[in-house]
């Protein structure tokens, strides 16, 4: 990975009256959309009236169903140019649609909404103005055919990507603000989009987006580029108005209901059902974590503190499709995200948010980067990061975790929680029954290790911790760790854990 100094910085290569003059001229680039999100901070926040009619907001979900996009009308397919855009129709629940922009030569201009680029079946149609907006967009790129869709922005300021062999999961967001604070979480939306009409042999696209709420305005820059890892290349400067509780940079967003690690009874056929099923960190200092994901009985919070942290994603491991036997939903096709902040990010933690769900369709989990400290409001939170979308691509050198158990015995030592982690790996792998490779476990305050040992499965060549804790009865959650090693080497990730009695 490649860092350069950067974050927190104050952007002074353009002067404002510079930048104005090139705005007023119609000249568009990353500068003139952070002097209008600087411009726009500086006043009270309004609330945008809907442009949406009344009868396409009392649409049933059904009935907006039935409005689809032409495919033959997709952008830039008249051009043959190999990314094309599609429109999502505002209506239902989709009240604040986005104007959207496309910029040639540095030039912007208007996509107007216009009812022939989609089909409305037999629905009866009221006024459809031209100057609506959007609910959206999706991205096609021929990523493992052609017209294959690469991604999306919809929504709030959500967006999500797929990479090769992949299909969609968990999502992504321009910020998080307040999430599991006392209060509700505030929720910033782009307003906005610019996107470059790109070559006849482009690999990449970019899109800008003005993103805005009642703390806080910015703008963002996001190039694409496709293929088995997607990356994207995310620039960002926020404005705040105001000073808010918890900020959340890069944040993504997943499911998980249950799998390996839960032995809840939830009555469904699956084994597991989740988008992804672990948090992976690597720290500043060089160390892999791995936290496996649970479906809580109560909303959970961990922070994970760093300093100039390398990176963190959600991560869907497991692409065994017997763990799943999901025809449907294909579980274990859903894309991992991995952020990789470029530049020095300074203190702070990465927070992992849990929230209970009584089914799939939730997503009840949430991962970002909180720094430690903020400038005043006005000032410039300026940061950049890759955005990986991957399925296999990234994962930790040495040994990692492939499978996480928990469970009690009936007739030997009830009273005993016990956990079984295997870890894989290239080295582990290829090795034999090996005496020197020795487990090391970390039990917190609230429970005492009883007993740990490793064994080699001769079956999948994966290495097997078990160990039990005994709690004491104070009824405290208790933090445990683990890894491999082989004295002076350490052999594997960190396995961290919370287990909540």
């Amino acid at each position: 990975m490649n860092f350069r100094p950067r974050f927190f910085s104050i952007a002074l290569s353009l002067g404002a009256a510079v930048v104005a003059a090139r705005a007023a001229e119609g000249n568009f680039d990353y500068e003139t959309l952070r002097y209008r999100a600087k411009t726009l901070a500086a006043k009270a926040y309004v609330q945008p009236a809907s442009r949406v009619p009344e009868w396409l907001l009392k649409l049933t979900y059904d009935e907006h169903r039935q409005i689809r996009f032409d495919p033959n009308r997709a952008w830039w397919r008249r051009d043959g140019l190999p990314f094309r855009l599609q429109f999502f129709h505002p209506g239902f629940l989709l009240n604040r649609p986005v104007q959207i922009s496309e910029v040639t030569d540095g030039q912007p201009e208007l996509i107007e909404f216009d009812p022939k680029l989609f089909f409305y079946d037999r629905l009866k149609t009221g006024e459809l103005p031209s100057t609506m907006g959007f609910a959206g967009f999706r991205i096609l790129y021929p990523l493992n055919k052609a017209d294959d869709e690469l991604g999306a922005f919809q929504g709030a300021s959500y967006f999500r990507m797929l990479c090769q062999k992949a299909i969609y999961g968990l999502s992504a967001r321009g910020l998080a603000l307040d999430t599991a604070e006392l209060g509700g979480e505030e929720f910033p939306a782009f307003t906005d989009f610019w996107i470059e009409r790109p070559a006849a042999e482009a690999k990449s696209l970019t899109v800008y987006a003005l993103l805005d709420s009642p703390s806080v305005a910015g703008a963002y820059r996001f190039v694409i580029t496709p293929g088995a890892d997607t990356v994207m290349l995310v620039r960002a400067t926020l404005f705040f108005r105001k000073n808010v509780r918890t900020v959340g940079l890069a944040p993504l967003t997943s499911m998980f209901w249950h799998g390996e690690n839960t032995n809840t009874l939830t009555n469904d056929f699956r084994p597991e059902v989740h988008d992804s099923d672990g948090l992976m960190v690597l720290t500043g200092a060089g160390e892999w974590l791995w936290r496996p994901l649970t479906d809580p009985a109560a909303v959970r919070v961990a922070a994970f503190g760093d300093e100039r942290p390398r990176g963190f994603g959600l991560v869907q491991r497991d692409r065994n499709f017997e763990n799943y036997q999901d025809l449907e939903a294909n579980y274990h096709r859903r894309p991992s995200a991995w952020i990789e902040p470029v530049g020095n990010w300074g203190r702070g933690s990465v927070r992992l948010i849990e929230l209970p769900t009584p089914d799939e369709t939730n997503d009840n989990i949430v991962a970002f980067w909180s720094p430690e400290t903020l400038p005043p409001p006005g000032e410039p939170v300026e940061f950049e990061y890759r955005l990986h979308w991957f399925v296999d691509q990234i994962h930790p050198p040495a040994g990692y975790t492939v499978a996480t158990r928990h469970g009690r015995t009936k007739t030997h030592e009830p009273e005993l929680e016990r956990f079984f982690v295997d870890f894989g790996g290239g080295y582990l792998n290829k090795q034999g029954p090996d005496p020197l490779i020795e487990p090391v476990v970390t039990v917190g305050a609230g429970a005492a290790l009883k007993n740990a040992i490793v064994q080699r499965n001769p079956y999948s060549g994966t290495w097997r911790i078990a160990f039990a804790i005994e709690p004491d009865g104070s009824g405290r959650p208790v933090e445990l760790r683990c890894f491999l090693r082989k004295s002076p080497h350490v052999l594997t990730e960190t396995w961290s854990y919370l287990w909540q009695p």
